[in-house]
C-alpha cells in the first residue's frame, strides 16, 4: 500500500491519501480524542503524542498537530499508522448512521441555492486542500458555515471565506449579504 501525502495551507495540518475510499458518504470531524469514539482510525491517530484534529473524506484524511510537534517526526507515524489499519481491514468508521448529514430546509429556495452552490462550487475545491465547509444555517441575509480539516484554524480561512465564498455567493444569491465562520 502506497500512501501519498500533500501539504495543505494550514501548516498545522497534512492530507493523507491512501489511495482508496475512507468515506463512503460525507465527512467526519473529530476535534479531540474523546470525539472520535465512532471512528477506530481517529482513535489511533489520536495516540501518537501532538495530533489534534483527524478529519475524514471520501478519500483522503486530514491530520492537525500541534505547535510543538514537527512533521518530519510525525508524519512517519501517521503514514505507519494509517498503512496498519487499512491492511488489517478494519473500519474507518463504526457507526455510518452517524456520519454528518445535511438537513433539508423545505420550501427554502435561498438555502437550497446556497447549498446547491457550496456542494458544487466550493466542497470539491476545499477538499483538494484537505478541508470541508458545511453549511449551518441561513438568517437575516447572513450565511453560517462550519470549517473542518484543514481549514479550521487555516491562517488563510477567512480570506477564503470573505474573498471566496462570500464575494461567489453575494453574485449568484442576492439575498446573501455575508458569511460568517461558527
Amino acid at each position: 500500500m502506497f500512501i501519498q501525502t500533500e501539504p495543505t495551507p494550514n501548516p498545522a495540518t497534512l492530507k493523507f491519501l491512501p489511495g482508496r475510499a475512507v468515506m463512503e458518504q460525507g465527512t467526519a470531524n473529530f476535534t479531540d480524542p474523546a470525539a472520535a469514539g465512532r471512528s477506530p482510525l481517529a482513535q489511533r491517530l489520536f495516540t501518537l503524542p501532538g495530533v489534534t484534529g483527524v478529519f475524514l473524506g471520501t478519500d483522503f484524511i486530514t491530520v492537525s498537530k500541534d505547535d510543538s510537534t514537527d512533521w518530519y517526526q510525525l508524519k512517519p507515524s501517521v503514514l505507519g499508522l494509517i498503512m496498519e489499519h487499512f491492511t488489517a481491514g478494519q473500519p474507518v468508521i463504526t457507526d455510518a448512521g452517524a456520519a454528518v448529514a445535511e438537513a433539508e430546509e423545505e420550501g427554502n429556495e435561498v438555502v437550497l441555492q446556497i447549498k446547491e452552490l457550496l456542494e458544487t462550487r466550493v466542497r470539491p475545491a476545499v477538499a483538494q486542500d484537505g478541508g470541508d465547509i458545511i453549511f449551518d444555517r441561513y438568517e437575516d441575509g447572513v450565511v453560517y458555515l462550519h470549517m473542518q480539516g484543514s481549514c479550521s484554524g487555516c491562517p488563510s480561512s477567512t480570506a477564503t471565506l470573505k474573498a471566496g465564498i462570500e464575494n461567489m455567493l453575494r453574485h449568484y444569491v442576492p439575498e446573501v449579504v455575508e458569511v460568517r465562520a461558527v
